[in-house]
C-alpha cells in the first residue's frame, strides 16, 4: 500500500470538494459520490491509496464526527425518545446479532465463532454513515434524532460482544455475570469518562469568552474523552457522545456570544465534513480492491440476513412501544429499518478480527460488500423513502 502523504491528502480533499459540488447539483447523496470517487481513484493510473485501519477509524475519525453530532443534540429531545433508542441500541443489537449469527451459520455454512463475530460487528448501525445521510437529507427533526441517537448508543453493545468473542477465541471463560459486568463497565464507564473530561473542560472554559480557546477545549473534550475511555476498554463513542451533549447543553464551553458560538459550531461542522470526506473516499478505495467475486454468494446471502436481522429488531420493539409516549408510527419504523446503515464502525471491527478466526478474510470481504449495499442501495433510496412518507423537513419562509 502506498504511504500516506500530504500531497495525497490534498488530492483527496480537492476531490471531496468537487464531489460535494457535483452531488448537490445532481441531488445525490454526498457519501455515495465520495465512495464512487474513492473507487475511481483506486483503479485510476494515479493509484492513490491511503491506509484504512481500525486505529485510524477509532482514534482519528470517530471522535470529531460523534462530538459534532452530539454538540447539536438537545437533551430534552433526546430524553423524550430515550427508552426507544435504548431499546434499539441494546436489546435491538443483540436480536440483530443473534439472527445474523444463526443465518450465517445455517445458510452460508460459516463456523459458529466466525458467524458470531460477523453478526456482532454488523449488527450495530454506523454513526458515520447515519449522521452524514440524515443530515444531508433534511429528515424530520424527531426522526433524525431517533436514528442518529440509536447509531451513537449502540456502539457499546457491539464493543462488548466483540470483546467477549475475542476472549472466547483466546480461551477465556465467559459467564453471564462477566457479560453483564463488561457491559456495565463499557457503557457506564464511557459515560463517566465523558462527564469527567467534559466537566473539566467546562470549568476551564467558563473563565473565558475567547472562541479560539473554546474551540481548543472542545477538541480536547472530543479526543480526550474518546482516547481515555478506549484505553480503559470502555466505550469511546459513548464517552465522546456524553462530552458533546454536555458541551452543547450546559453553560461553559459553548455558552458565549452568538458570534462566538457560531465560530465553535462552524469549526466542528468543518471537522465533520473533512473527516466524512476522507472516510468515505477511503471506504471506496478499499472496496475497489476486495475480491467480491470469490465470495459473491456469501455476500448476497449476508445482505439478506442482515436486513432480516434489522427487521426483527426494529418492528417488534417498536410494536411494544406503540402505545407509549415515545412510540413511533409505521412510517417511522420503515425508515428505522431501511435507514440502519452500516459503514466505518463495522469495517473497523472487521479489520481488527483475530487472525485465528476461521473465516477471517471472508468476513472482511463480506463486511465490505454489506457496507457497499448499505451506501449505494439503501443510501440512494432513502431520500425517495423520506419523500414518499412525507418525513422531510419543510423549508420555512
Amino acid at each position: 500500500m502506498a504511504e500516506f502523504s500530504i500531497a495525497a491528502l490534498g488530492f483527496v480533499l480537492l476531490t471531496a470538494s468537487l464531489v460535494a459540488i457535483l452531488s448537490r447539483r445532481l441531488r445525490l447523496p454526498y457519501s455515495v459520490g465520495l465512495v464512487v470517487a474513492g473507487i475511481v481513484m483506486a483503479i485510476s493510473p494515479l493509484g492513490i491509496e491511503l491506509p484504512l485501519t481500525r486505529d485510524l477509524i477509532f482514534s482519528v475519525f470517530l471522535p470529531p464526527l460523534i462530538f459534532e453530532a452530539a454538540l447539536q443534540l438537545k437533551w430534552d429531545e433526546v430524553r423524550r425518545d430515550l427508552p426507544l433508542t435504548l431499546g434499539l441500541a441494546f436489546p435491538g443489537v443483540v436480536i440483530a446479532a443473534a439472527v445474523v449469527t444463526a443465518g450465517m451459520h445455517f445458510a452460508i455454512g460459516w463456523s459458529w465463532i466466525g458467524s458470531a463475530f460477523f453478526g456482532t460487528l454488523i449488527a450495530a448501525t454506523d454513526p458515520v454513515s447515519v449522521i452524514a445521510a440524515f443530515k444531508e437529507m433534511k429528515a424530520e427533526r424527531r426522526l433524525s434524532m431517533v436514528v442518529e441517537t440509536e447509531s451513537l448508543l449502540n456502539d457499546g453493545t457491539a464493543a462488548v460482544g466483540f470483546g467477549l468473542l475475542v476472549a472466547i477465541v483466546a480461551g477465556g471463560a465467559v459467564t453471564p455475570l462477566a457479560v453483564l459486568g463488561s457491559l456495565a463497565w463499557t457503557v457506564a464507564g464511557g459515560v463517566a469518562v465523558g462527564v469527567g473530561v467534559s466537566g473539566l473542560m467546562l470549568a476551564v472554559a467558563g473563565r473565558t469568552d475567547d472562541h479560539l480557546i473554546k474551540i481548543t477545549l472542545t477538541t480536547i473534550a472530543a479526543y480526550g474523552s474518546f482516547l481515555i475511555a478506549e484505553h480503559f476498554r470502555m466505550s469511546g463513542v459513548l464517552a465522546t457522545l456524553t462530552a458533546g451533549i454536555l458541551a452543547g447543553n450546559t453553560k461553559g464551553i459553548c455558552a458565549t456570544s452568538d458570534a462566538g458560538y457560531s465560530h465553535v459550531l462552524a469549526f466542528w461542522e468543518y471537522a465533520a465534513f473533512l473527516v466524512n470526506s476522507v472516510v468515505f473516499i477511503l471506504i471506496g478505495g478499499h472496496e475497489a480492491h476486495q475480491p467480491l467475486r470469490l465470495y459473491a454468494a456469501a455476500a448476497g446471502g449476508a445482505v439478506v440476513i442482515v436486513l432480516l436481522g434489522r427487521a426483527l429488531a426494529v418492528y417488534p420493539l417498536c410494536a411494544l412501544a406503540r402505545r407509549m409516549p415515545f412510540g413511533v408510527t409505521l412510517h417511522y419504523q420503515h425508515v428505522l429499518f431501511w435507514g440502519g446503515l452500516r459503514g466505518a464502525l463495522a469495517l473497523a471491527l472487521a479489520l481488527a478480527l483475530p487472525k485465528t478466526v476461521p473465516e477471517q478474510h471472508e468476513i472482511v470481504v463480506v463486511c465490505f460488500a454489506v457496507v457497499a449495499f448499505s451506501i449505494f442501495v439503501q443510501g440512494l433510496t432513502m431520500p425517495w423513502l423520506l419523500r414518499r412518507f412525507r418525513l422531510v423537513e419543510v423549508a420555512k419562509g
